[in-house]
């Protein structure tokens, strides 16, 4: 399924008069692109499916003066959890505040409920992407709630490719989701990268050759912030070329962005793709994944997807005729959490979040100089919790690491058996390639690992890097 790969530049050069254009005059409202822009995007699958018919009556219950025969809802009194107590650490004063759900809560939460997500839980995600995004209700947008991101991320992928459509994704890429672009049967075509993000130029020239006898790419897949497994956070200018290109040849951006709360680079953070679309001529392209899974709860899997309503509409469905539901029990958990913080506070946490990760990434880039300078080439993250470096494989090896793809050599056998065999585990950096290329590259996470276990992996993976090379590792190494 994968394709052609793109070779990425070696420096910012992106078209500059991609965003030198005067903000629209015209209003948002009328930039919005109608519901029967999508009806080209939307898969043949996804138009298959038909409403669950229970579940689409179910916010009828909720009607004044209603009384409900409808649904097989087990009742709450034979359940036998009977309170639910914790402690939220505050973000200000940093003490543990007790929080109990009330009644009305718990019963809520151990009850089945909507597809689309708790009416005042999306309502609060609504108003999130006001507050950090500066989007608006009534811009053409809506909000569902997923188990983690990457439910709504299958479920989206799901609902816009056909077998045989093309998908631009950004290269390397976020290795859990190549299974779910292969299984669509689409295309992919790999798009190249560097440390300012997708390289913009490359694909411009692509999409301007692009055969006329061929349909053009319905989407392009991106993780903008911290990239996973680069690190790469895109930059302003390559993101405004890529939001021209998408008007230009009429495709959509998944900006897929997990990483958007752990934002610790020494610039100004860039405004999401979701924020920017606002000045652009149409309005209605991004389709954009949160996730507070890294900030909250990785167990709690706390997703959600800020779309055009078709979209949304879409995902529900997939939801009605899969899962059902996402889990009511995390939805009132996050909610009651979330309220009780306020927007203010949430970001207060996040900030610290962000904060902690920028001091691990300090504490293992040290560790990386001290034992991987002259066998190891790497970019500073910006974001995210992983490091991306390329393996000198070869006595000598002066490559650039302007590509973060490719290099001379395969670090697959390096890091698979070579580094498992001393006791390292790490992914060699084919696995993020849909075309699963060869490259020396590495992906290593700084999240857990305390200062000392990170020291003894890095001295491990000194002495397997050596041994490749056919040298010996010094004895205090």
């Amino acid at each position: 399924m994968a394709n052609d790969s793109i070779a990425p530049s070696t420096k910012d050069d992106s078209d500059s008069t991609a965003h030198s254009e005067k903000p629209q005059d015209s209003p948002l409202s009328a930039r919005i692109l109608p519901n029967t822009f999508y009806e080209s995007f939307i898969s043949q699958s996804s138009k298959r499916r038909i409403e669950d018919p229970i579940r689409a009556l179910l916010p009828l219950e909720d009607r004044p003066g209603v009384i409900s025969l409808l649904a097989g809802k087990p009742n709450s009194s034979t359940f036998p959890i009977t309170s639910l107590q914790f402690t939220l650490r505050d973000p200000v004063s940093g003490e543990d505040a007790p929080i109990a759900l009330t009644d009305a809560e718990l019963a809520r939460a151990l009850q089945y409920s909507g597809s689309k997500g708790l009416p005042d839980l999306i309502d609060w995600f609504i108003g999130l992407q006001e507050f950090s995004h500066g989007r608006h209700r009534g811009e053409g947008w809506d909000v569902t709630f997923g188990t983690g991101a990457s439910d709504v991320l299958y479920k989206a992928i799901n609902a816009l490719l056909d077998p045989g459509d093309v998908a631009l994704i950004e290269s390397p890429v976020y290795a859990g989701v190549i299974p779910v672009f292969y299984a669509t049967g689409c295309e992919m075509i790999e798009i190249g990268a560097d440390q300012y993000g997708i390289d913009a130029r490359g694909l411009r020239e692509m999409l301007d050759k692009w055969p006329s006898d061929k349909p053009k790419p319905k989407l392009l897949y991106t993780v903008p912030y911290g990239c996973n497994p680069t690190g790469v956070t895109s930059t302003l200018e390559r993101r405004l070329e890529i939001l021209e290109l998408a008007q230009k040849h009429n495709f959509l951006i998944l900006e897929d962005d997990p990483y958007y709360y752990l934002y610790f680079g020494s610039a100004p953070r860039p405004p999401s793709y979701f924020a920017l679309e606002r000045e652009q001529p149409a309005v209605g392209r991004v389709i954009r994944f949160d996730s507070l899974s890294k900030v909250l709860s990785s167990g709690m899997r706390v997703g959600f997807l800020s779309a055009p309503q078709v979209i949304v509409d879409a995902v529900v469905m997939h939801t009605m005729n899969s899962n059902l539901q996402p889990p009511t029990f995390t939805q009132v958990l996050s909610l009651v959490m979330l309220k009780f913080w306020g927007y203010e506070k949430l970001q207060m946490h996040v900030d610290r979040v962000a904060e902690f990760y920028r001091a691990r990434r300090d504490a293992f880039e040290g560790l990386m100089q001290k034992h991987l300078a002259g066998l190891a080439e790497w970019n500073t993250p910006e974001a995210g919790m992983f490091f991306w470096f390329k393996l000198k494989l070869q006595p000598g090896d002066a490559s650039s690491i302007s590509d973060l793809g490719d290099g001379e050599g395969d670090s697959e056998a390096v890091i698979r058996t070579k580094a498992l065999e001393n006791g390292v585990l790490a992914l060699p950096g084919t696995v993020f390639h849909p075309s699963g290329r060869k490259t020396t590259y590495v992906r290593a996470s700084f999240s857990l690992l305390p200062d000392d276990q990170m020291e003894e992996a890095l001295r491990r993976l000194r002495r397997v890097i050596l041994q490749t090379r056919g040298e010996t590792a010094s004895a205090d190494s």
